[in-house]
């Protein structure tokens, strides 16, 4: 019986991917074996020595202490794509609200107090001031192709605008997923000084901290658009404001309000609703469910932010997994440990990525406890799980 703990309310749908004749899953539980999550904050929880995954229902996992649990051999899982629909409609609505003053335009209507001719009157007096412009034909620089970057994109060609993208580390798969006319980007500022729109879609990290610089907003076309659905730090407010104020930029949409941007009459702020769809929620906590349940039950992972992907089917074979510091000769010290034991390996997969690696081996005997503390002491490893037979 594996034991879940949720930090926050999880669709329902994603949790009766844990079927209860395995799986214990409760807000208030002692010695969980995973911990399952949305925007609950970690970094100053004791997070329980028995957790051996961590999974989020959301792309972004900045509220989880990423490399305190790498170092415990602890793989954090997250949903990346699950929600790309959702906050996709959400930036091409972003951009629709800019381009036509929409917001400002719905304030002024519900400050009108008149009624019959008199609102006529004053609603096609007042539609003046709210003149916007049309997407066709305008530029929109996308920075950050992963799944969300890439709907966008795919989106905004549909309707008519120019795109350019920005991403050097695209992946394969989203590289296949994104339309041929979509033009590619060198350099930040080559973005920039293309664009009449900008709309990000990157994570919060060091490299992406105020990204959106005062320098990078002067570049883009007069009366430019900019989209935050990402993160919030990843622009440089006061930079923003100060476009604003300059008619540099027409608007800014972000979905990270601050007290600056709500009384900024040209800023839009919006409460966070990026992934805030019912279909989104479901789609990550079905993703996550699964992913951890793999990993728990078979020991595969697929979507971890800090472990390798690394998946093998099972066999009838007893299975072990670990996860160690990537150094040389790992591989060899378990092997010879294995057969030393006098057991055969039936499989076996090593991945690596960055710092860290993680291995699958299947044997073809029961590992003794002899075995499992001798691979267990070797210097590097993290953590060490014995997953048994397949059920």
């Amino acid at each position: 019986m594996f034991k879940i703990l949720t930090l926050n309310n999880i669709a329902v749908e994603g949790l009766r991917r844990l079927p209860r004749e395995r799986y214990e899953v409760a807000s208030e539980i002692t010695h969980p074996d995973a911990i399952l999550l949305r925007s609950q904050n970690m970094h100053d929880m004791d997070i329980p020595s028995t957790v051996a995954a961590i999974g989020r229902a959301g792309a972004g996992t900045n509220n989880i202490p990423i490399d305190a649990m790498s170092a415990r051999g602890v793989p954090v899982f997250n949903a990346p794509g699950a929600n790309a629909n959702a906050v996709k409609e959400l930036a091409i609505a972003g951009m629709l609200i800019g381009a036509r003053n929409l917001c400002r335009a719905s304030e002024y209507v519900a400050a009108l107090d008149e009624t019959g001719d008199a609102l006529n009157k004053a609603v096609e007096a007042g539609k003046k001031q709210f003149v916007g412009f049309e997407l066709p034909g305008k530029t929109l620089g996308v920075i950050g192709l992963g799944a969300i970057g890439v709907e966008v994109a795919n989106a905004a060609l549909a309707l008519g605008m120019k795109v350019v993208g920005f991403d050097p580390a695209i992946t394969v798969r989203n590289a296949w997923q994104l339309s041929s006319g979509v033009n590619h980007a060198e350099t930040l500022d080559q973005l920039f000084q293309n664009a009449d729109f900008v709309s990000i879609h990157v994570p919060l990290m060091d490299a992406t901290r105020n990204m959106v610089t005062a320098d990078r907003i002067a570049l883009m076309k007069d009366s430019g658009v900019l989209v935050n659905f990402a993160r919030g730090g990843i622009v440089d407010d006061a930079a923003a404001i100060a476009a604003l104020d300059s008619g540099q930029l027409h608007s800014y949409v972000s979905d990270f309000p601050t007290p600056e941007l709500i009384a900024h009459p040209k800023a839009v702020a919006l409460p966070h609703l990026g992934a805030s769809t019912a279909e989104a929620e479901e789609n990550c906590a079905i993703m996550v469910a699964e992913n951890v349940k793999d990993y728990l039950e078979n020991g595969n992972i697929r979507f971890s932010v800090n472990f390798p992907e690394a998946r093998l089917p099972r066999l009838n074979a007893f299975r072990i997994t670990l996860a160690n510091a990537n150094v040389p000769n790992m591989v060899g010290q378990v092997s010879t440990c294995i057969a030393n034991a006098g057991l055969n390996i039936e499989d076996l997969l090593n991945k690596s990525v960055g710092e860290f690696a993680y291995s699958i081996v299947d044997v073809n005997g029961e590992p003794s406890k002899e075995l499992l503390d001798q691979i267990g002491s070797i210097e590097g490893v993290l953590t060490l799980r014995n997953l048994g037979k397949p059920v």
